[in-house]
This record gives structure tokens, sequence and C-alpha cells, in this order.
């Protein structure tokens, strides 16, 4: 496991090496920087712009050289100071990756929870209303795009007043609650974008739970387990669904992507503070501290998804063995 593990995190670095600077290239090839916005201001000197351009290195137009004066320091454990923010690029990442994990993390309890009943159902009942209602379900998930399911969601709590329609607490009250107002009141800003991307995961996981949940129940220990006697529950849950669910920890890691790219959307949406709001404005804004931080930390969530996918694989299926 150890070994395992050394290799998966060694084999990140030139992950994060090539992305980063895939990222770096097409932030330089795109036109203008930060600095434009500050040129179209009376008030500040060009003697001043061009200090700014010269100490941030935005005045060379060499990705390498780019790069490397990003790197350097990154691999030091400093990435910047923020152009907009007026604060240091750690502080700020340290301030939305927890409410990004918030989400995705809540939102992945959420499509797990319901799409491994769901799925279980929909092979049982195969072909009929309830397997039909499930596929219409799972069909809906895949198929609207999280920006229009957000923003039906926002106008569903802004109909109803049931939720909040965005934000991550309430900002009017939220100094004068106790530590148990301010935990309640987070879940329930929580509610509606765990929805969204939660059903958005869900819909990939019950097709694939049912699928792989007919091939189980067709296979020979299972109809040995039914001779035996044993009652279907039992079957169900102790015999089919250790195997049938083997391929949903396979596709955890990869399904985590799409996921963390339908966070960043829908925190834009909702508004609330996680690392998609962040990107947006600092790519708006060509901030690219933050941009590039935030790149480094995506791309370390992804391996950690994976790293995690893997061992618990290894945990369920006896037969895996990492080493």
């Amino acid at each position: 496991m150890k070994t395992f593990l050394i290799r998966r995190l060694l084999a990140a670095i030139p992950l994060i090496f090539v992305v980063t600077f895939i990222t770096k290239a097409m932030l330089v090839a795109s036109p203008g920087n930060y600095l434009d916005t500050i040129r179209l201001n009376p008030a500040i000197s060009r003697e001043y712009v061009a200090q700014m351009e010269r100490m941030y290195h935005l005045d060379s137009d060499n990705v390498f050289e780019r790069y490397w004066y990003w790197l350097w320091p990154a691999v030091q454990g400093d990435f910047g100071y923020s152009f907009t923010k007026s604060a240091t690029v750690g502080s700020l990442i340290g301030e939305r990756v927890l409410n990004t994990l918030l989400l995705t993390g809540s939102a992945l309890v959420f499509s797990w929870l319901f799409a491994i009943p769901l799925g279980m159902l929909a092979a049982v009942y195969r072909n009929r209303w309830l397997d039909k209602l499930i596929g219409f379900i799972s069909f809906f998930g895949l198929s609207i795009p999280s920006v229009f399911f957000s923003l039906l969601m926002i106008l569903f709590a802004a109909k109803t007043g049931l939720f909040p329609a965005g934000g991550i607490h309430n900002q009017v009250m939220w100094d004068v609650m106790t530590p148990w107002e301010r935990f309640v009141d987070t879940l329930w800003h929580l509610v509606l974008p765990m929805i969204v991307l939660g059903t958005i995961g869900m819909a990939q996981y019950v097709r694939q739970m049912r699928s792989e949940m007919i091939e189980t129940l067709s296979q020979d220990f299972i109809r040995t387990a039914t001779a035996k006697g044993l009652s279907r529950w039992r079957v169900l849950t102790r015999h089919a669904l250790g195997n049938a669910i083997n391929p949903l920890i396979t596709i955890f890691g990869f399904s985590l992507a799409t996921l963390l790219a339908g966070a960043l959307l829908v925190e834009y949406v909702f508004g609330w503070p996680g690392l998609g709001t962040l990107i947006f404005d600092a790519l708006s804004s060509k901030d690219e501290p933050i941009v590039m931080a935030s790149v480094v930390m995506l791309v370390l969530m992804l391996v950690a998804g994976n790293l995690i996918a893997d061992v618990l694989l290894a945990i369920i299926d006896p037969r895996i063995r990492l080493e």
C-alpha cells in the first residue's frame, strides 16, 4: 500500500507541471493583462504601470520565462500576491477551498445515497414502471445543464421562500447567531446547490449501478444463494451489492473531475464563496496568481480523489492488491 501511494503521488508531479504550464501558456496567449485596466485610469502614471509590469514580469510574452518566474516561488510555497484582492494567494485559496470541499463532498454523499438504492431497484424491477421512472430521473440529470438547473432552483427559492436563493449564510444575522444556528443556516444554504450538483452525479451512478446489478444478478453464485433459501433482501445486500458496486468505486476518481467542474459553475450561479467564484473573478480580471494556484489545487483534489477510489476498491474487494 505504501509503495502504491508513493508511486501515485510521484506521478502527480509531472501532471501538475504539464497542467500549470498549459494554463500559463493560455494566459500569456490571451490578449491583455491585469494592468490594462489600470492604464485606463488617468490618475495612475505610466511609470508606475511600467514598474508593475517589471515587478510581476508581465512585460514579456515568453511563455517559458513567465512560467519560470511563477514556478520557482511556487515550488517554495509562495504562490504570489493577488492583483485584485490585496491579499496573498495562499490565504485566499485557504478561505475558499473548504467551501468547495463542503459542496462537492455533500453532493457526492447525496448522489451515492440515492444512486445505489435507485440502481438496485431499477435492476430488480427491470422493464417495469419503476425502472422507467428511475430511468427518466437519470436521463433528466444527465441532460439538463448545471447552469440552467441552478437557475431553476434559484427561481424556485425566490418564488416559494423555502430556501435561500444564494450565498453560504445569512449575511445580516450571522454575527449574532450561536454556533448551532450558524451550522443550521449553512446547511440550509447548502441544500439547493447540493441537489443540483448531486443530481448530476447521481444520474451517472444510477445507470452504472443498474447495469452492473443486472449482470451480477445473472451470475451462478446469486442463483446458488437464492436456492439455499436466503431472503431476497439478503441476497441483494450481502451477495450482489458488494460485487456490483466495485465499478462505481472505480469511476469515482473520474466522476470527481466532472463533479468539480460542475461545482465551479454551480458556485458561480449560486454565489457560493468557493474556488468557482474565485476562479471566474480571477479570469475576468486576469489575476494570474489566483488562476495558477487554483489550478494546482484542483489537480491535487483530483489526484486525491483517484487515490481514495483505489484504496476503497482494495479494501472492499480482497482480490485486488495495490502492491
